[in-house]
């Protein structure tokens, strides 16, 4: 099944109402309808606010974590047009993937 990679990227200590971005994210993924999400953390990495590693206990909670979801199209668009609406400004990738099963 063709379908799209959506990858989220969000801080590990980044909050939404109240929640963790990354929670507040599968959450709202879930109550579209989006059969399967996942969360990972990095243990480094660097962007537009600089570099960040693990082993630094300063820097515990702004690693970066990415939220995944493969999804038709269709409903990847819905998801960000509802991250836009709750007022979150998240960076993403959008990548066309083929989903299948193993035999």
């Amino acid at each position: 099944m063709n379908v799209v990679c959506l990858r989220v990227f969000v801080s590990e200590a980044s909050r939404h109402h109240g929640r963790l971005t990354y929670e507040w994210l599968l959450d709202a993924a879930q109550g579209l309808g989006i059969a399967g999400g996942s969360a990972y953390a990095a243990l480094a990495g660097f962007g537009r606010h600089g570099r960040h590693d693990a082993g630094f206990f300063e820097l515990a909670g702004e690693l970066p974590v990415a939220v995944e979801f493969f999804v038709e199209e269709a409903m990847a668009d819905r998801l960000l047009k509802t991250l836009g609406e709750a007022g979150l400004k998240l960076v993403y990738a959008k990548m066309p993937a083929e989903l299948g099963v193993t035999r």
